[in-house]
């Protein structure tokens, strides 16, 4: 077991992604997360996932119990506005009469997911039916209204002809049906930021089973963390029967020293945020979990 104080612990790290082209066609990047749930469904590892689906909305998500493949691939893309998973625990146990649950999420919902197993309050038998938890590397995520007006007043695109977006390489990519693609300066998108992503010190979903993003990693592949005797079992078993192809980290670029800088970056910064607000006498409880 490798431990970093950025990284977090995992057994190992590869660049990876799915040998499925129906997932490939749709994916962010290289379709692991939706890969292995697709796989963990059909090898009955779980009996569904909780997983970000279309909302009411163009591209405002809204978290469902996926029971089928198809279900599941509804909820490819990125779309860097919150999807409340963790709220569906106790509807995917209760509702849906689900014993292994699986459950996607970012940083904070893999935090919640492993909070609501070691106290659960209010979610009485929940805790023991978390079967598979993939976790999405996040460094910022935004509230609903703020990603629209960055799409249609800065990038200059209708929210409804989008088909993709992206963050890398100091931009924000619009990508559109018919192929345009419009970017954002980076710095242009600091304000829209959800203000309690400046407190968490995660950017890899180091409490997940697994966790994936596209840093680190080529185009069209992800960056995947493989940390703990479930999520091992997991991906060993789908890698041998072909479901994956993988490189090694250090036999990719950027490679694993990006997602390190990237995780430094956020968790320095943060850090930061929460000693201010001591020192200003907000949220004095509030405690870092990583020191």
């Amino acid at each position: 077991m490798i431990e970093d104080p950025y990284l977090g612990k995992y057994v190992t790290c590869v660049s990876a992604r799915s040998t499925d082209k129906e997932i490939l066609k749709e994916a962010q990047d290289g379709g692991t997360a939706t890969a292995l749930m697709v796989y963990a469904l059909e090898q009955g590892i779980i009996d569904g996932a909780i997983v970000a689906g279309k909302g009411d909305l163009p591209w405002k998500p809204r978290p469902f119990v996926a029971m089928s493949r198809e279900d599941i691939l509804k909820a490819q893309r990125a779309k860097y506005n919150i999807s409340p998973q963790v709220s569906w625990l106790k509807e995917a146990t209760r509702s849906f009469g689900l014993d292994k649950v699986g459950v996607t999420g970012v940083c904070c919902q893999m935090q919640a997911v492993r909070k609501a197993q070691l106290y659960p309050i209010n979610m009485r038998d929940v805790p023991g039916k978390v079967a598979f938890a993939v976790g999405l590397f996040c460094m910022v995520n935004f509230p609903y209204d703020s990603i629209q007006a960055l799409v249609e007043d800065h990038a200059n695109k209708s929210f409804s002809s989008v088909k993709k977006m992206e963050f890398g390489k100091g931009k924000f990519f619009v990508h559109t049906e018919r192929g345009n693609v419009s970017t954002v300066p980076l710095k242009e998108t600091h304000k829209y930021e959800q203000s309690g992503c400046h407190v968490c010190l995660d950017y890899v979903s180091n409490l997940a089973d697994i966790s994936t993003g596209s840093v680190g990693s080529p185009d069209g592949w992800s960056t995947v963390f493989i940390r703990t005797k479930v999520g091992n079992e997991i991906w060993s078993k789908a890698v041998a029967e072909g479901l994956f192809e993988t490189k090694p980290i250090e036999e990719v670029k950027p490679g694993l020293g990006l997602v390190m800088k990237l995780a430094k970056e956020k968790i320095d910064k943060n850090r930061k945020t929460l000693e201010e607000r001591r020192n200003f006498g907000v949220n004095k409880a509030l405690r870092d979990p990583y020191a």
